[in-house]
């Protein structure tokens, strides 16, 4: 059997403080932070969407944030073979990838694997992410539901993402996303070893702590952001659906005022935060289970 590496994976809700554990990990142990987190991927929202700050990044090598424009569709297949890409890379450099991040199903992929999906022709996915922007969602969904009812049927009519996934499949393959589906999962890479944490406060912390990272992602420049943004901004953009750019943008269109869009803001991520810990709680079985950051305790597993 070939050799084996370790891959360490950090989950947890939204501000929980995973980034900044992971970071004390690569300092530790010659590490490079691999992200998986779908509004990380994006360009165009850092400061609310949680980025690495300029210290961060000088301080270990970070991956896959801001890669992605904020129209691009980012599946947890193609997310995938982009991690699996910079984990192979970062063990050929003889360092220690750290992927982290709250997205659970892009973490399940990579810890469970996926069905056996063809990769699919980046001419068709372009093909139909202009045809989405063209006709609209409940269009497109339409369009599927002709040809792929079963899939359609799943599915959110106004989830551009999975949507525009489907119908590529379907382009692409020949063969309904739910079909491939029902295959058995192809199995992670047999030279990789994942060693798992998750990193989940206790609910009055987690909480707290959502909220004060908004009003200092305020201060940060958020607002200003979120200004320049909207000046591209459709809302068929994944990237429209980061925490806070809703109420944010909102408030700027001059809907509602700046207190009570900092107040929902804060009430859509708690929410977040709650729906990401049960995820985490009934989906994922750690070899590490922390209720606040300890870096030590992750280095003696590697």
């Amino acid at each position: 059997m070939s050799q084996q590496h370790t891959v360490l994976v950090i989950g947890g809700p939204t501000a929980s403080g995973k980034s900044g554990l992971a970071l004390s990990v690569a300092q530790a142990k010659n590490g490079v932070i691999i992200n998986a987190d779908s509004m990380q991927m994006y360009d165009g929202l850092g400061i609310l969407t949680a980025q690495p700050s300029a210290e961060d990044l000088s301080a270990a090598p970070h991956r896959l944030y801001a890669t992605l424009q904020p129209d691009d569709i980012c599946s947890a297949a193609r997310w995938r073979g982009m991690a699996l890409n910079e984990i192979d890379r970062v063990i050929a450099e003889g360092r220690l990838p750290i992927v982290v991040g709250g997205t659970g199903f892009y973490i399940r992929t990579l810890l469970n694997g996926l069905s056996p999906i063809p990769d699919i022709a980046p001419d068709i996915r372009e093909r139909l992410n202009a045809r989405q922007k063209e006709i609209g969602n409940p269009a497109f969904h339409a369009e599927l539901k002709r040809r792929d009812p079963a899939t359609a049927e799943r599915l959110n009519p106004f989830n551009t993402q999975r949507l525009v996934r489907a119908m590529e499949v379907l382009e692409g393959t020949g063969k309904s996303l739910a079909e491939w589906q029902a295959l058995p999962p192809e199995p992670p890479p047999a030279h990789l070893k994942f060693v798992t944490a998750t990193l989940v406060p206790p609910r009055d912390r987690l909480y707290a702590n959502c909220d004060a990272r908004f009003g200092i992602m305020l201060k940060q420049g958020a607002l200003e952001q979120v200004r320049e943004f909207m000046k591209t901004a459709t809302p068929a953009m994944p990237l429209a659906k980061a925490l806070g750019y809703p109420e944010l943008s909102s408030h700027l269109a001059g809907n509602i005022s700046l207190t009570d869009a900092i107040s929902l803001a804060q009430q859509s991520t708690r929410n977040y935060a709650k729906r990401q810990t049960t995820w985490f709680r009934n989906q994922m079985a750690p070899d590490v289970a922390l209720d606040a950051p300890d870096g030590a305790a992750l280095i003696a597993r590697i």
